[in-house]
């Protein structure tokens, strides 16, 4: 395994040392970083993380070869939970449920989903941006790692969204810039578009985080709802032969396995002997993430994952009627959220797999 290099004394190396030192302050409880409830009720913010959190533990991640690595150069594979839509299901994103899901669940990392339509980022720039902040910083403040997820979905070109994305992601970039906790997903599932049109895309939002943010990983959404091509009758063989001219990124593939059977857990395991991959969605349900749990096939998903060290969010984290959101139907309304009485099916089996 390899060590990272001795920072520079450059802007690139200060930012690097104001990371470590971050990380020194957080391992000796000194980050205070906390988020204000959400709703009344909501359980006050813990203690900082200690040097047992995965982001104290961790530190600054970055793509070496095909594996998400540590601080120290080690591969390691975050396993954790996405959001549903903040426009939908802010109530469920609290102190409590943060507090669950850091110390009952075990988990390594908050996916923080900011749909960019239907309701979402467009109605409200500025207040969609201050909200997923107010997330990422939850999530920090208990030792998670957090994705920030540009939940573009229809349209299904990120290029409709460009500018869009051009501001968010320099907000973000500009407040996380020295913050090791945080990787940036471009394009959540890019559909009905080329990949050459979503390469363009990366190519174009990669520096803009780069500007501010150069050491953080990117993570770059696939063709055909980052399924590598398969979805709309390819492969990962496209971005094989043509990758995104960036470095410290990862693709990112995302399955539901009621839907998605043999031909995609096996581009799965193709693509990630030839490229970096992170699934940042997957469930055990149909591609609408309803319907009966397939266990069995999902299993199949996380022990290739686990054998490989890919790592995974799932979705979702989330009251919702279906079944894939893993709490019951009227818990986001309680208060709470910790143990397996207040999960449906899936919550119980993914929480297990979560704290395994």
């Amino acid at each position: 395994m390899h060590q990272r290099p001795t920072p520079p004394t450059g802007p690139t190396g200060r930012r690097r040392l104001a990371r470590k030192a971050l990380l020194a302050a957080s391992a000796l409880g000194v980050v205070t970083a906390l988020m204000a409830p959400v709703r009344a009720g909501a359980a006050p913010a813990p203690a900082a993380p200690t040097a047992a959190t995965p982001l104290a533990a961790n530190g600054q991640l970055s793509v070496c070869g095909r594996q998400l690595c540590n601080a120290s150069g080690q591969a390691v594979a975050l396993n954790g939970m996405s959001t549903h839509g903040t426009q939908w299901y802010a109530q469920c994103v609290t102190g409590g449920s943060l507090d669950a899901l850091a110390q009952d669940w075990r988990s390594d990392v908050l996916r923080v989903s900011t749909y960019v339509q239907e309701g979402g980022y467009e109605t409200d720039p500025a207040g969609f941006t201050a909200r997923a902040q107010k997330f990422i910083d939850a999530a920090h403040a208990r030792g998670m790692y957090a994705v920030i997820d540009w939940h573009m979905l229809t349209p299904g070109d990120p290029n409709a969204n460009l500018a869009r994305a051009k501001t968010f992601f320099t907000a973000m970039a500009k407040k996380y810039k020295n913050h090791p906790g945080v990787l940036y997903e471009i394009a959540n599932e890019p559909s009905g578009v080329s990949w050459s049109a979503i390469k363009s895309y990366a190519e174009q939002i990669i520096p803009v985080i780069r500007a501010e943010d150069p050491d953080a990983v990117v993570l770059v959404g696939t063709r055909a709802w980052s399924s590598f091509g398969v979805s709309e009758g390819s492969n990962e063989s496209e971005v094989v032969n043509n990758p995104v001219n960036a470095s410290n990124i990862m693709y990112t593939f995302h399955f539901y396995a009621a839907s998605h059977r043999e031909e995609y857990l096996n581009t799965l395991d193709r693509a990630s002997d030839r490229l970096p991959v992170f699934v940042t969605e997957f469930g055990t349900q149909n591609y609408a993430g309803e319907g009966a749990n397939d266990f069995t096939m999902s299993q199949r998903y996380l022990d290739l994952m686990k054998r490989k060290k890919i790592s995974w969010t799932n979705w979702n984290y989330s009251d919702d009627h279906r079944s894939g959101a893993v709490f019951k139907t009227g818990t986001c309304n309680g208060s709470t959220w910790a143990g397996t009485g207040v999960l449906k099916e899936a919550g119980v089996w993914i929480r297990d797999r979560i704290r395994q």
